[in-house]
């Protein structure tokens, strides 16, 4: 299995998983609007994403977007979006990009790095323990549109 930070060059074989993944929350299917959306992170240097590769397909991506603290002046890595094929999953893919993106953050000189999940996704819950998060007690978290 191989790990690379995505260019433009690799966006046809992210756009499939990252579709998937938008299904899995529960959005429709939309390649075109997926593809759009990956190109403009990708040319516009919004986020990072690296990508999980076996011998022959991308099996799993993750993508990180930048988030600065005023209080601590830092960047930290916001890991957004984590996805691993179905048929790939349980053999270490995900842990393998999630500590790329943790290695990353520390090569950047960010804080660290931050997620969220679903209160039901105990399975994710399990392997960001496993790597080290730790549950955030201190803070409520708001959101407006």
């Amino acid at each position: 299995m191989n790990i690379q930070k995505a260019t433009v060059n690799e966006l046809d074989s992210i756009v499939e998983l990252f579709d998937m993944y938008r299904v899995f929350y529960e959005q429709k299917s939309d390649i075109k609007a997926a593809k759009l959306f990956l190109n403009e992170r990708l040319r516009n240097e919004e986020s990072i994403i690296f990508i999980a590769k076996d011998a022959e397909n991308t099996v799993g991506f993750v993508q990180l977007y930048p988030v600065f603290s005023s209080v601590s002046m830092r960047r930290t890595w916001l890991l957004n979006d984590l996805y691993v094929r179905e048929t790939n999953r349980g053999k270490g893919v995900g842990e393998k990009l999630i500590k790329t993106a943790i290695d990353f953050a520390k090569e950047t000189g960010a804080k660290g790095v931050s997620l969220e999940t679903g209160q039901e996704n105990s399975s994710a819950q399990r392997l960001y323990e496993k790597i080290g998060f730790v549950r955030e007690s201190n803070y409520f978290y708001y959101f407006s549109i």
